[in-house]
């Protein structure tokens, strides 16, 4: 059996991925998990979230949530403010200039392809998820923490 076409299809997924990351970063000025991030915290009450929700949000270290906050706080799209009753901790709230970036930013891809998958058939869903799933146990990354970092300019179809 010739595997060549399922490395295709791997390597397109990668190469789409890639080339909307740096498109982002050259639109925008921020990485995609900087927009996740902003995305979440727009998305909670008050704009704002700890660090700790954060990084559970990105399922990422704290260490590597804190680096993505500090690179949006030197760019003025997040600030720190001391949490009321714990003057240890800080909230981290979404200014304004973060407010208008998330507004115009990109769909991503991950809500174009939920939409998609929602028209699909039970069936069809579970071949998905079991294909996936054999194809992260054969490439042994089944350890590798996850985040949606897909972003996509156009429909699927281009591919």
């Amino acid at each position: 059996m010739d595997y060549s076409d399922i490395l295709i299809h791997i390597r397109k997924i990668v190469r789409a991925l890639n080339l909307e990351s740096k498109r982002i970063q050259k639109a925008y000025g921020i990485s995609i998990p900087q927009l996740l991030c902003m995305n979440m915290l727009y998305a909670q009450p008050g704009f704002q979230s700890t660090i700790t929700g954060i990084a559970s949000y990105l399922n990422l270290n704290l260490s590597t949530a804190g680096g993505i906050v500090n690179r949006l706080e030197k760019k003025g799209l997040v600030a720190r403010l001391p949490k009321s009753g714990d003057k240890r901790k800080n909230l981290i709230v979404l200014t304004a200039a973060g407010s208008v970036l998330v507004e115009k930013s990109p769909q991503l891809i991950h809500d174009n392809l939920t939409g998609r998958l929602a028209r699909l058939p039970d069936d069809k869903l579970q071949q998905i998820k079991e294909g996936m799933a054999l194809l992260i146990e054969s490439l042994e990354i089944d350890k590798i923490p996850a985040s949606p970092i897909m972003t996509i300019k156009e429909p699927l179809n281009r591919m």
